[in-house]
């Protein structure tokens, strides 16, 4: 489990296609205490660390993750939102996250807006149902609170942490971002839509 608090930006050292697995090598802020096999949220994305050393990461990927989130588009040189898994007893800051990406969306407007910024996130359709104004989103792996709600999509206000510490900051209109939804409000919407088809 993840809290969506990014710990640190990342950079994309070597990426190396093998058969049915890419591996990506990732300098990350702090290999402390790391362990082969523990689970790193690279952009929100789940990976597990297959081996490393003086502060680079190994993952080994499989072509679904590739297609199915924004890692697929990832270049050497490229910087990405980090953050270790939750331990127990560690404080939850942002909101509980699997690493499990449900879809991507679009960015169609990045303002700042003073020392912050305003984003507009398109949202797939699929999607849209769990996105509700004041509700938790994830995005590339940074908990964040959703602004106003539209027809294609929704608003997100961020603050000047947030711009600093994440790669978000870097993010242009067109570009994509992966999505997360908190497992509690998507089992909720579930259920009320399996109830209301009952009736």
């Amino acid at each position: 489990m993840f809290t969506g608090i990014v710990q640190g930006r990342g950079e994309i050292v070597s990426i190396e296609s093998g058969n049915e697995i890419t591996k990506l090598q990732i300098r990350v802020p702090s290999t402390e205490k790391l362990a082969i096999g523990a689970s790193i949220s690279i952009d929100g994305v789940c990976l597990t660390a297959t081996e490393f050393g003086e502060g680079i990461v190994s993952f080994d990927v499989i072509p679904e993750t590739l297609e199915k989130t924004t890692l697929g588009e990832l270049e050497v040189g490229c910087f990405v939102n980090v953050e270790r898994s939750l331990r127990y007893g560690d404080e939850v800051g942002g909101h509980l996250l699997s690493g499990h990406i449900i879809g991507r969306g679009i960015i169609s407007k990045a303002d700042a807006v003073g020392d912050g910024a305003q984003y507009t996130i398109m949202s797939p359709p699929d999607v849209r149902k769990y996105i509700t104004s004041k509700g938790y989103v994830g995005i590339d792996g940074i908990s964040l609170t959703i602004g106003d709600v539209h027809d294609d999509g929704f608003d997100l206000h961020l603050i000047p942490e947030t711009l600093r510490l994440t790669t978000i900051g870097e993010k242009q209109v067109g570009d994509a971002v992966n999505l997360e939804i908190d497992s509690t409000t998507m089992m909720i919407v579930e259920t009320v839509e399996r109830m209301m088809k009952e009736e």
